[in-house]
């Protein structure tokens, strides 16, 4: 079948979007800007130009796209398409389907982001093979995908898979976005990280080699503390311990439910690699169920930035393609 699927993974910042083949191969991909002014009433209508402009580019017709897929921030309305909100663009009970389908004139399917990055990762990346999933998106913030026998699992109200949002500091715990405190996001993204290292360094008597780092003028960022801890700074090395104690113990309490073949960990704070897997998974043996601890497999994601726009068109094809 030589049918284009539309593969779209709308962010706060850019949108990124890609023709896939229905076997999965990214055939052409690019990004646009994302307007979120007016509360982001733009975004369809960009989209919807942008195809149109790429499709005349590549001297294609619309005919050639079988539907979109996309991914979106916030708990998703999977029946309905709309999103229950999405703060950073403005979106409440906000019916993006509809929008994006009277724009286009192509049938489209939402779902939330992270949740696509999990397909995606199933579909041609880590989890290729295994249909007992969970993927864990470790950026600015924290998300979550989960999928169970091949199937993402969403929940009553489209909030299910919020691993960012387990509570992990039950006492004391730093304010999270969500309202809550204490939650996985505030000690394992990016953020959360240089807020543990800036504490540490600032405990410390400032012979680390992270403090004097950034005394020489670079930025304190989670980059830095993976840096220095694997060139053995005893400062940074504590601060990755307890990172990779509080996700371990998150996905040893997941897994345990779950019983997962394969829990993928990506997002940028992922690219640090075993100096970050190795004590997750250190961290999860101790807290994971024996059987549940002997079947999961804990690997870092393969897709990088494209798992979103794959996992996009999986949706597309699982709904339209036979």
């Amino acid at each position: 079948m030589n049918k284009w699927i539309m593969g779209i993974d709308l962010g706060g910042t850019t949108i990124k979007l890609a023709f896939i083949s229905v076997y999965g191969e990214i055939v052409h991909k690019w990004e646009i800007p994302t307007d979120i002014s007016e509360n982001g009433k733009h975004i369809t209508i960009d989209i919807a130009k942008a195809i149109d402009d790429k499709l005349s580019e590549l001297g294609e017709s619309k005919s050639k796209v079988v539907g979109i897929g996309m991914g979106a921030p916030g708990p998703v309305n999977y029946v309905t398409g709309s999103i229950y909100e999405a703060v950073n663009l403005g979106w409440t009970d906000y019916p993006l389907k509809d929008l994006l389908e009277v724009e286009t004139s192509l049938p489209a399917v939402i779902d939330n982001d992270a949740n696509l990055a999990a397909v995606g990762e199933m579909w041609k990346g880590a989890g290729k093979g295994a249909k007992d999933i969970v993927c864990v998106t470790l950026g600015t913030g924290v998300g979550g995908g989960v999928i169970a026998n091949g199937m993402l699992i969403h929940g009553i109200s489209g909030a299910a898979g919020e691993i960012g949002h387990i509570t992990v500091v039950p006492d004391g715990g730093a304010p999270c976005n969500c309202g809550k405190t204490g939650c996985l996001e505030t000690v394992t993204s990016a953020t959360g990280i240089v807020r543990l290292a800036a504490e540490a360094i600032k405990a410390s008597d400032g012979t680390s080699l992270a403090a004097e780092k950034i005394k020489n003028g670079e930025i304190l960022s989670s980059k830095l503390i993976f840096d220095c801890a694997e060139k053995g700074d005893q400062l940074s090395l504590a601060v990755v311990d307890k990172v990779a104690g509080y996700l371990g113990l998150a996905l040893a309490n997941v897994a345990n439910v779950l019983n997962p073949e394969k829990i993928v960990i990506g997002g940028g704070v992922s690219k640090a690699g075993e100096v970050l897997i190795a004590p997750v998974r250190e961290a999860f043996k101790r807290h994971a169920f024996t059987r549940v601890r002997e079947s999961a497999e804990i690997t870092t994601a393969t897709l990088g930035n494209d798992a979103g726009v794959i996992g996009a068109a999986w949706l597309v094809k699982n709904a339209y393609i036979e």
